[in-house]
């Protein structure tokens, strides 16, 4: 898939006389057109809800413009609530999905009347003795040895997410008793992953898990929940899912094992991140620095602080430099940032044009677990984050961190 920019040039160096890099700037319009694409794409439900993974871009305004697009909230956190709740996100638009997870954060969830999505059987007890348990239930399944994982996520017998199946259904035994009124049921077991087969077997080993319980244990299940995982084609020559093929994929599968079975129609969810905004936020820096030792280095003005998939994972994401897309890559860089650590690189023995000091580099697929993921090593700053609009003007959506905001939590005066 070709990697190209909704922007210039010389649009970037206008905005950085406003905004100094680095930055994140995201494609508003992009992102509401992938937005609408997934939710066509199973739009033959009976009924569908994505929950945006809202640590993949914990920003408000990014949540506004999914929730203006049907959109609700996969929440983990205290803070990811309010996000939501910022925003109007409350009730079962919100999916509060966690683990370890603190009483006072499951109280907030149920004070916002989100769904709570437990991720151990003992959990029942331990909320129920506290705040009471709600009406609404759901629990997220590890299948273990029944079935792999990937690279990032882990396989499931290694992840510390979720009920065995056996746990499972004691667990809606005991809520059935308890009284529960609407159950529902979720997994999630890979992450960033491109092979469509795989979230076509993720969605028949739920459906018949449904049918399973729902004999044995004789309950009805509202909505099924298949988690995220749908990958985003960080390198060109990797090619996007195919999210309408997906959706006829789980629609076939739908057909046979819940209609043809004679269960109650079941709301389909999601709650993806990365294949939302993803592709469509970019980290823009700038060239600082050439050093040339035994290899060739470009400094550039970001760092892992900034996007550490790189540094942390060896993830690939592509560079562009602005102004010499068409130029030809015949010079090997190394693109790395300021921070005392040899992992902060971008790139590594990158084919790249020729890059000068003072140039405008572009990474590619920041926008999900990028900003996110920042952190103040080194007493590194987290960058702005902006919003490209159609019209081509620019929205600043969060400030820069200012050394004033870095030592806020000190107190200088004892000293």
């Amino acid at each position: 898939m070709k990697k190209t920019v909704p922007f210039t040039n010389e649009q970037i160096a206008q905005i950085a006389q406003h905004y100094p890099t680095p930055f994140h700037i995201y494609d508003e319009q992009a992102i509401r057109e992938n937005a609408r694409r997934l939710t066509n794409a199973f739009s033959w439900a009976p009924e569908f809800q994505e929950y945006y993974a809202v640590k993949a871009a914990p920003n408000p305004y990014l949540l506004k413009i999914l929730k203006e697009e049907g959109f609700g909230g996969d929440c983990s956190s205290m803070a990811e609530l309010i996000l939501c709740e910022k925003v109007g996100l409350t009730g079962e638009k919100i999916m509060f999905t966690s683990n370890e997870t603190p009483i006072e954060e499951y109280a907030k969830a149920k004070e916002l009347g989100a769904i709570l999505n437990l991720d151990d059987i003992t959990h029942i007890d331990f909320i129920d003795s506290q705040i009471g348990l709600p009406d609404t239930i759901s629990f997220r399944y590890n299948p273990g040895p029944l079935r792999g994982g990937n690279e990032i996520i882990g396989t499931p017998e290694e992840a510390k997410y979720g009920l065995t199946r056996e746990q499972l259904f004691d667990a809606y035994r005991i809520m059935k008793e308890k009284g529960a009124a609407k159950f529902g049921i979720h997994t999630m077991i890979i992450s960033n992953e491109l092979n469509r087969e795989f979230f076509a077997e993720t969605a028949k080993m739920m459906f018949e898990l449904i049918a399973d319980i729902s004999q044995e244990v004789g309950i009805q299940f509202s909505f099924v929940n298949f988690g995220g995982g749908i990958g985003i084609p960080y390198k060109p020559e990797q090619e996007p899912v195919d999210l309408e093929a997906l959706g006829q994929d789980v629609k076939a599968l739908y057909e046979e094992l819940i209609v043809g079975k004679g269960l109650a129609p079941l709301k389909i969810c999601l709650e993806c991140g990365r294949m939302v905004t993803g592709p469509y936020g970019y980290l823009v820096t700038k060239a600082i620095h050439t050093k040339d030792t035994y290899k060739h280095y470009i400094g550039v003005d970001a760092s892992m602080a900034n996007l550490m998939r790189p540094g942390m994972y060896g993830a690939y994401h592509h560079v562009t430099v602005l102004g010499k897309e068409d130029a030809p890559a015949d010079h090997v860089y190394d693109v790395v940032g300021s921070l005392c650590e040899n992992c902060d690189k971008f790139a590594i023995n990158r084919e790249l044009p020729e890059i000068a000091t003072g140039d405008y580099l572009v990474i590619h697929d920041a926008g999900a677990h990028g900003h996110a993921m920042g952190f103040n090593y080194n007493g590194k700053l987290r960058s702005a984050e902006l919003l490209l609009k159609a019209d081509g003007s620019v929205e600043c959506i969060r400030r820069a961190e200012t050394l004033d905001d870095l030592f806020a939590t000190l107190d200088f005066s004892r000293l």
